[in-house]
């Protein structure tokens, strides 16, 4: 039977900004984290707009750079890359997402969250890792 290998304690401090400071994600982690993944930028496309409720199926059909003009507008994206037709999320001026509880630092929309919350810490800058952060 093989024992479960324990996360070592880093020494460094974790930095959102830095992949190379991550730790290797396992389960649970995200129990006792302050939620360093939601201060990344958060990419969305039009089908995670959808989801998040911020546009309708009508909308979706709309040019993407009239829509990235309207939620710019309204304080939901910060970015737009056209050629991609990627959205970025506002973020709060402390780096946090806009959809991030600023006390319980939950996600406040996570069953509707986009795909790159959802497929966090499999994709990402630096896939299987995360920037894990002790809550305090």
């Amino acid at each position: 039977m093989k024992k479960a290998r324990r996360q070592k304690k880093t020494t460094r401090p974790v930095c959102p900004e830095t992949p190379d400071t991550w730790i290797r994600y396992y389960g649970r982690l995200c129990d006792s984290c302050s939620a360093g993944c939601c201060r990344l930028e958060v990419e969305v496309d039009v089908a995670d707009l959808v989801r998040m409720g911020l546009i309708d199926d009508f909308d979706a059909g709309t040019s993407a750079k009239l829509l990235a003009r309207r939620l710019r507008k309204e304080g939901v994206i910060e970015h737009f890359n056209h050629k991609r037709g990627i959205f970025s999320l506002t973020r709060r001026a402390n780096a946090d997402c806009i959809y991030l509880h600023p006390r319980t630092r939950r996600c406040t929309i996570y069953e509707k969250r986009p795909a790159t919350c959802r497929n966090h810490p499999r994709i990402g800058p630096r896939p299987g890792y995360c920037a894990y952060r002790q809550r305090t």
